[in-house]
């Protein structure tokens, strides 16, 4: 069971040494209930409080990979069941299904589609991240025979293997073992045979059962049979029951420390509409599934769901922030114009697309002001005139300018004067307030 800051702090030496960072024992303790501090920083702990304090900060929702390599995909160690409380920590991979059923052109179809998935945004390549071959046939031969094209066709790609029969499931293996595959199938009537292959085979199993309470039973059995890696899956019919037992199942691991159920969980969100697919997928990312598992790899809906994950899975209380440089729009010459923002990520992947937009090359000058945006930084004083004309002195961009002129977002027009103090020899030009108006603004500029 968790502990409560009052008994971690009874195994803390007590010396208020602040060697942790902390100024007292009983803040570190705090911290530590609270996850939000390692129990390594204290180094006068002794072994056997750093065991008890090391096993009790083990996260509630087991960490596990799919896949090898760079490819792997990390999933669990979860630990609480906002985001506003702190970070999600692994995001939900998404799976396309194909069926051994499917003439072989068309599974490989499918599978193209999922390499051809990837998209750039916000400085993050998102993608598919797995394909689940699926023993539709129920024969162990076509099952293999469609394992072996998938794995040739996209070696990289991390597999989920999704058969009930034991004899399919090691047929499969043998092939694809070393790609450290997923192995989902397992119930109450083939659990010992697939716990032995999941052993055998050094891969995580995944196990199904309806509900969290047969769920529960059942993964103890397995984890008693020697499998410590798992992934569950409560067989929900819809939606309601989706967001009913991912919410059970993460607030027994996260508030319970309920280990029975302390597993990533896999939702199949296929339906044969795929607008209802597309909304129950958004279901699942946002409440707790680790694995989604849908029907296709169509660009729009991968760009709906690609987006919600992004988002949900970045930290709130940190904004996305891009490095503080001179950014080269095409090939600026020494005429290019030059525009200075905020390193707000969001702020520079508009500005920046809406510059490519307008095919005038030109320079960007993103200055740190912590991730804020425009407005929000100069509200908070990071984004004045002294701070600018400092930047735009040190980055040197200046030697590169033959006119060295700055324009500044519209929204601190009321920074021009005090930037033309700040920087003599410098013209202070205006521009827009909405980024979309910048390939216009810029095509107007005298060159």
């Amino acid at each position: 069971m968790a502990l409560s800051g009052i008994e971690i702090f009874k195994l803390l030496p007590k010396t208020n040494c602040k060697k942790c960072g902390h100024p007292t024992c009983l803040a570190f303790a705090m911290k530590l209930a609270q996850r939000q501090e390692s129990v390594d920083l204290c180094p006068d702990i002794s072994e056997d409080s750093r065991r008890i304090l090391g096993d009790a900060a083990a996260p509630p929702v087991r960490p596990t990979a799919l896949g090898f390599g760079s490819g792997a995909v990390k999933m669990g160690e979860e630990t609480v069941l906002f985001r506003h409380e702190k970070k999600f920590v692994n995001p939900c991979a998404l799976a396309v299904e194909v069926k051994d059923t499917l003439p072989e052109d068309e599974a490989l179809r499918i599978v193209n589609d999922v390499l051809t998935s990837g998209i750039d945004r916000i400085g993050q390549r998102l993608e598919i991240d797995a394909i689940v071959v699926t023993n539709a046939s129920d024969d162990p031969a076509v099952f293999e025979g469609l394992v072996r094209a998938v794995a040739a066709k996209a070696p990289d790609i991390p597999l989920i293997l999704s058969t009930g029969d034991p004899a399919a499931a090691e047929a499969a293996l043998k092939i694809v073992a070393d790609k450290k595959p997923l192995l989902y199938g397992a119930d109450d009537s083939n659990a010992e045979l697939m716990a032995k292959l999941a052993v055998a085979y050094d891969v995580v199993l995944g196990v199904r059962a309806k509900g969290p309470e047969a769920l529960s039973a059942l993964t103890e059995k397995i984890r008693a049979l020697g499998v410590e890696d798992m992934v569950i899956d409560p067989g929900p019919a819809g939606a309601a029951e989706i967001l009913r037992d991912n919410t059970l199942i993460r607030r027994a691991a996260v508030k319970k420390n309920f280990k029975p159920l302390g597993y990533p969980v896999i939702t199949f969100a296929q339906r044969d509409d795929q607008m209802l697919e597309t909304l129950i997928a958004s279901l699942c990312i946002a409440k707790y599934s680790s694995i989604v598992v849908l029907s296709g790899a169509e660009r729009w809906r991968n760009l709906a769901l690609f987006t919600l994950r992004q988002n949900i899975y970045t930290d709130p209380q940190a904004p996305m922030q891009v490095e503080q440089k001179i950014y080269n729009i095409g090939e600026p010459s020494e005429d290019a114009p030059l525009i200075v923002t905020t390193n707000f990520s969001l702020t520079y992947f508009i500005v920046s697309g809406e510059v490519e937009n307008s095919r005038v090359a030109s320079r960007i000058a993103i200055m740190d002001c912590e991730g804020m945006s425009v407005l929000t930084a100069w509200a908070a004083g990071k984004f004045t005139a002294p701070r600018i004309a400092r930047f735009i002195e040190e980055s040197g961009v200046g030697d590169n300018l033959k006119n060295r002129e700055l324009i500044i977002p519209g929204y601190v027009a009321i920074l021009s004067g005090a930037l033309e103090e700040k920087l003599p020899g410098w013209k202070i030009t205006v521009g827009p307030r909405e980024a979309n108006a910048l390939p216009a603004f810029l095509k107007t500029l005298n060159r």
